[in-house]
């Protein structure tokens, strides 16, 4: 399978029909719109793609502890309705909590002043009251007031004054801030903080009650984020003088559908355009969909690029692999997936990630059995299978670097049929004879062996990138001297090449780190049990089931780490250099079991 081939197709129709068009649209699933309209102005106008929304009163309900029976069945139960009156109830909680905090706030401020009546403002003959909380060293300051002013209360630290003025004092008629009582007495404020605790009780009430609904919302959902899509592409339509146009890329052999499905209106179906980057929709069935997500994972690989699905899982799987190096590990991870084994086949989506997991366990096994490591040691009856040792520091290197180059070189030639027809294309074939020639010649230092061979196809390489790296049209001569300079700035990647074939150590590096601390923990184990009879049995055990889970959990960690680092980094580098954009399919969301 491969990158889908797509055309730019634009549907024209009368206004009234705008809607039924999208829903037909969004019946065939195949579509990835593109807008023609601005969005409005105002952010709170915009239908964002997704249900929000249903999601947040999912999380709203879902986190009460203890929630009531569910229904399974009610033909009146609406989905749009449900998340309205779960979103209006989480709006009155929350207003009514902030309410509530605000009157705890000021009654634990306003208490210090006592429970205050107000006079009637006619009595106060155009007076009013300024509260002051005043350190207790600062008590001097009150004699020195032009106006009226009285101690309501007094602790160990404060005065709690009173001012009497018409207008608000100064800021530095007191060194302290006026405090902010209120004009209500503390008995009051009790009274509105008791009603507000009394209806958030109520607001909880009504939330356990919604939570009955819970099972239906789930099994819902996929209605909410549909008509979420939609609302979200009619913001995306062009609608003028009566008619509307929708504008989006569909698969080549989606099409007979399209114009099957849209008899009514008018169709105009182009091709990419020299200057348009179509989508990228990688073509994986659906067993293989676990590869299209580790694909575009880290990055979208470019429309006119190539697909890296199956490769990528055979390299991981390898990597992993190597860097766990154990085939009692490759064992112990067999026996997780075979555990969950019938809860991973309930999807599409999950088998294909059940069969990525056996890939990356029978790697680990077979690779663990090829390096003779069973939980850091060798049984007599297997010393027959081993093929490689990881003590051979030398071999163990070449394996390394002729896996590093050997997967740089299948990049570049993967980048180069994918470019084929430009010069590109051949800069990609330099790249793979200069790293052949550089790996011959660092054979030719360790082994004796003629570097002419290696020298001169290290050099052809070179001078073919250096020529052919740059694809600046010649409209002058001076552009000669830019093509020149495009290519000067390539070979300056060699030196990212050597380093990119050097990361490929971690293999050997990480795999002999994991076999040494295997054996180390081994080692420890016996010799607790030789140096203390009977309970040194029981302590042994310990550090061989503790030592070996924690190698287990590096390992794992390692593995999966630096495996997909050498995929996403180097090799996507060389292979997939440029960056594409994700299809995103306009399609009715699958109804939730």
């Amino acid at each position: 399978m491969s990158i889908a081939r797509l055309k730019k197709l634009t549907l024209l129709g009368p206004l009234d029909q705008k809607h039924a068009a999208l829903e037909t649209l969004q019946d065939l699933g195949c579509m990835h719109i593109l807008p023609l309209a601005p969005l409005p102005d105002a952010p709170e106008k915009i239908n964002e793609s997704g249900a929000k929304d249903a999601y947040k009163v999912l999380r709203f309900l879902g986190d009460v502890p203890k929630p009531r029976r569910q229904v399974h069945r009610d033909p009146d139960f609406d989905m749009t309705s449900a998340v309205e009156q779960g979103l209006t109830l989480m709006q009155r909680i929350r207003d009514m909590g902030d309410q509530r905090d605000f009157l705890a706030h000021r009654i634990t401020q306003v208490r210090p002043w006592g429970d205050l009546e107000f006079p009637p403002k006619e009595e106060l003959a155009g007076n009013h009251f300024w509260f002051y909380r005043l350190p207790v060293k600062h008590r001097k300051t009150l004699d020195d007031l032009p106006m009226p002013w009285a101690i309501l209360h007094q602790d160990h630290r404060s005065l709690y004054v009173v001012l009497i003025a018409p207008d608000e004092p100064a800021d530095d008629i007191l060194p302290a801030p006026r405090a902010h009582t209120g004009s209500l007495p503390i008995h009051e404020l009790e009274e509105q903080l008791e009603e507000a605790e009394i209806a958030l009780e109520g607001f909880e009430a009504e939330r356990i009650a919604q939570t009955r609904y819970l099972t239906l919302m789930r099994r819902n959902l996929a209605v909410a984020e549909t008509q979420s899509e939609l609302a979200h592409a009619e913001q995306q339509v062009l609608t003028q003088d009566e008619l509307f146009a929708v504008q989006g890329w569909v698969p080549e052999d989606q099409l007979d559908a399209i114009r099957e499905r849209t008899q009514d209106f008018a169709l105009l179906i182009e091709d990419p355009a020299p200057d348009e980057l179509p989508p990228t929709l990688l073509e994986q069935p659906q067993d293989r969909s676990a590869g299209v997500d580790l694909a575009m994972f880290y990055q979208v690989p470019n429309y006119n690029g190539w697909d890296p699905t199956l490769l990528l899982i055979g390299s991981f799987a390898m990597f992993f692999a190597m860097i766990v190096a154990d085939a009692g590990y490759g064992f112990v991870i067999l026996g997780g997936l075979l555990a969950a084994w019938a809860p991973l086949g309930r999807t599409a989506q999950t088998r294909s990630w059940r069969r990525v997991g056996l890939i990356i366990s029978a790697a680990t096994i077979a690779y663990g059995v090829a390096v003779g490591s069973y939980f850091g040691t060798l049984p007599p009856g297997l010393s027959a299978l081993q093929i490689l040792d990881l003590n051979n520091f030398s071999a163990m290197m070449l394996l390394s670097i002729l896996i590093g180059v050997a997967h740089l070189m299948l990049a570049n030639a993967l980048a180069a049929h994918a470019n084929w027809g430009h010069r590109k294309a051949i800069a990609n074939l330099g790249w793979i004879a200069a790293l052949a020639g550089g790996l011959l010649l660092w054979l030719a230092s360790m082994r004796d062996f003629t570097p002419v061979i290696g020298g001169g196809l290290m050099g052809l390489g070179l001078l073919t990138i250096f020529f052919f790296s740059s694809d600046r049209p010649v409209q002058h001569p001076i552009d000669w001297l830019w093509r020149l300079l495009d290519g000067g700035q390539a070979l300056a990647g060699a030196m990212g090449a050597f380093g990119d074939v050097l990361s490929y150590m971690r293999l050997f590096a990480l795999g002999l780190a994991s076999a040494s601390l295997a054996v180390t923990f081994n080692d420890l184990a016996l010799t607790v049990m030789e140096a203390l009879p009977g309970l040194g049995i029981l302590l042994g055990v310990l550090i061989l089931l503790i030592g070996h889970a924690l190698n287990f959990a590096l390992a794992l960690m390692s593995g999966v780490v630096h495996g997909l680092r050498l995929n996403y980094i180097e090799f996507y580098k060389w292979g997939l250099p440029e960056e594409g954009v994700a299809f995103r399919k306009f399609a009715r969301k699958e109804v939730q079991e």
